[in-house]
């Protein structure tokens, strides 16, 4: 027998030996800072479900993400638009005036070392808060693509760093990767939404992104919660279309399925630490029930360590502050 020659506890004895022997680590390179964007100047709209995150308007964007930058060191982030008007496709999103390429401008102008990725979607600039249009009350698939090819040309002739189509229609990258490179913009990056599933979670970054549906759900074009396989199959088919990496959205339930990803095609994979996620610690946080800064740690190291390159958290800056990386 092994024992008691073998005591594993004995590389336990102390942090120095621990963190010695740690296998997973989440640095400040790992991370990217999700930010919601919207019209007017000086605004600062809280976001009740969602404590510490706003609705910024540009001026005090460029102010926050400098902050996050002088004083952590993240240079990635994350943009979601709020728009003045919305239409039945989302083709407001495709204009050069839209909310997320004037702000991409501006932070490009004032903050070009910070990597910006540009989430692809319309359901912020909707009318009845679908992913695309909508025809015979659900939403037609190659409708879409035309106006998802628009609206991401729009945000790479802004200056987007990256492309990040999130609406989960069939043969969006390939669409995207197309007009792209037909446009000179062959070197923009595209991470896909690759296995994004019909959550629950994601109920506060509605009301943070105006974005929830007028009627039915979303579930003709989201994943089912159910399946792991049919995630293999979206994530091989957006890598044959173009994707640089794939990303599997929510992050916690779906643990089994980041890894089931990386292990199988061994591509760079983000990973999206949702609002509800996110709501949910600071839910209990506030309530005493859990060590906060504990817990963040834990989350986003299992993320890490389920097979994640890339971590889209809300808890990117204080992460951060709080374990002095």
């Amino acid at each position: 027998m092994a024992y008691p020659i073998t005591r594993l506890r004995r590389l336990r004895q102390n942090d120095v030996l621990r963190s010695m022997i740690r296998e997973t680590e989440v640095s400040r390179a790992d991370l990217i800072m999700p930010y919601f964007v919207c019209p007017g100047a000086g605004v600062r709209n809280p976001i009740h479900s969602m404590p510490g995150n706003y609705q910024l308007s540009i001026d005090l964007l460029l102010d926050e993400v400098r902050d996050l930058y002088a004083e952590t060191g993240v240079d990635k982030i994350l943009l979601f638009g709020i728009p003045e008007t919305k239409d039945e496709h989302g083709r407001v999103a495709c204009s050069p005036d839209a909310i997320v390429p004037r702000a991409i401008r501006a932070l490009k102008e004032r903050l070009p070392e910070v990597l910006t990725v540009a989430d692809v979607c319309n359901c912020e600039y909707t009318t009845h808060g679908h992913c695309g249009t909508v025809v015979n009350g659900d939403v037609d698939n190659d409708l879409t693509l035309e106006t998802l090819a628009l609206q991401s040309l729009t945000l790479a002739q802004a200056g987007a760093d990256v492309i990040a189509p999130s609406d989960m229609m069939d043969g969006r990258v390939g669409a995207i990767r197309k007009i792209l490179d037909a446009n000179g913009f062959s070197n923009t990056p595209i991470m896909a939404y690759s296995a994004k599933y019909a959550s629950g979670f994601y109920g506060p970054f509605r009301e943070a992104a105006e974005s929830a549906p007028k009627f039915g759900n979303r579930s003709t074009y989201q994943m089912d919660p159910a399946n792991s396989n049919e995630a293999l199959r979206e994530v091989e088919q957006d890598i044959i279309e173009g994707a640089d990496i794939v990303m599997v959205k929510p992050a916690l339930s779906y643990l089994d399925v980041i890894n089931r990803v990386k292990q199988t095609f061994n591509v760079p994979v983000a990973a999206y630490n949702v609002s509800g996620e996110f709501s949910m610690v600071k839910a209990a946080a506030a309530n005493g029930w859990i060590d906060e800064q504990r817990i963040i740690k834990e989350i986003l190291t299992s993320i890490k360590r389920a097979g994640a390159d890339v971590i889209i958290t809300y808890h990117a800056k204080e992460y951060v502050l709080n374990n002095l990386i």
